[in-house]
């Protein structure tokens, strides 16, 4: 099973994604599950971080059998512009399970990442996904992580990016510090946390030239051909 990620535009997405003719169509070009990150009006309040000449409207997830293309052809039937990448996904804090178009009780952030030219392939994987998870386990309030390494675009100039993290925060977390990095109000262990935290991610470079999409979450199983 391929898992494919797209970051996407357009008008009126939460309605156009979660729409039952889209999923139909994705389950007849081979996607069997489908996750919708919409950058909505239930997570005004968080923080973004746009690096895209245009702010991020949603993050799509597809997982598929057989050929990619398309799924890619219906999502474009739907989105003003899209950015599509095969990814590798690792998960240090598997996301617990939700009821299918359920939205999830999080505030689920997606940074985009790009590796920093300094750094090789190998160095940025490592002080990424060797030294800095833990790190980022420790000194936040997640109860999910999921890290998805860049294999290939998918999509024709989609922009170069090396990788997408999702990280899912209490709902509280969008406008409480405390509550993001589950320093339970101590505002020593904040800071002590914050530092860190900050500390790890600048030495693979994501500390700049990231995009940050917050988001609703949302699964769909769709139980699309398996060949």
């Amino acid at each position: 099973m391929t898992k494919l990620m797209y970051a996407v535009w357009g008008d009126d997405l939460p309605t156009a994604l979660r729409d039952p003719d889209l999923h139909a169509r994705l389950a007849e070009a081979g996607a069997a599950r489908l996750q919708v990150n919409l950058d909505d009006e239930a997570v005004a309040a968080a923080m973004r971080i746009p690096t895209f000449d245009e702010p991020i409207g949603a993050i799509v997830s597809v997982w598929a059998d057989g050929d990619t293309q398309p799924v890619t052809d219906v999502l474009a039937t739907v989105t003003s512009r899209l950015a599509g990448y095969e990814v590798e996904e690792r998960l240090p804090i598997p996301p617990p399970d939700v009821a299918d178009g359920e939205r999830m009780d999080t505030l689920a952030n997606v940074a985009v990442l790009r590796r920093p030219a300094e750094l090789t392939v190998d160095e940025w994987r490592h002080n990424w996904l060797v030294d800095h998870t833990p790190v980022a386990i420790a000194t936040q309030g997640t109860f999910g992580y999921v890290q998805n390494v860049v294999v290939r675009p998918v999509t024709e100039d989609a922009p170069a990016i090396d990788a997408l993290v999702e990280e899912l925060f209490p709902s509280a977390a969008m406008t409480d510090m405390h509550a993001f990095y589950g320093s339970g109000g101590d505002d020593d262990e904040l800071n002590d946390r914050f530092t860190r935290l900050m500390t790890s991610v600048a030495r693979f470079g994501a500390d700049r030239d990231l995009d940050l999409v917050p988001s609703s979450r949302y699964v769909y199983t769709l139980g699309g051909r398996t060949g």
